[in-house]
C-alpha cells in the first residue's frame, strides 16, 4: 500500500472490526491501528479513542461513506 493516510478514528473495537470486514470484502486496502498499550492497561485508549484507520487517500471518500452508512 502506497502512502497510507489517517482517514478516521474509531470509538470502539466493534466499529473497527465491522469496517475492517466490509473493506476487506470490497478489497479496499487499509490498516487498522489500535491505540491499546499494555503498559498502561488501555488507559491511553480510553482517553484518545480506540484507534484509527489508514488507507490510500484515493479511498478516503468511499471509506467515509461506508462508515457513515454503518453508523446510521
Amino acid at each position: 500500500m502506497t502512502n497510507p493516510v489517517k482517514i478516521l478514528m474509531f470509538k470502539n473495537e466493534i466499529e473497527a472490526m465491522l469496517l475492517d470486514e466490509i473493506l476487506t470484502e470490497k478489497e479496499i486496502p487499509h490498516i487498522i491501528r489500535s491505540y491499546r498499550d499494555s503498559a498502561y492497561d488501555g488507559l491511553w485508549q480510553t482517553k484518545s479513542g480506540w484507534g484509527h484507520i489508514e488507507a490510500p487517500v484515493e479511498y478516503a471518500d468511499e471509506i467515509h461513506r461506508i462508515y457513515n452508512q454503518m453508523s446510521e
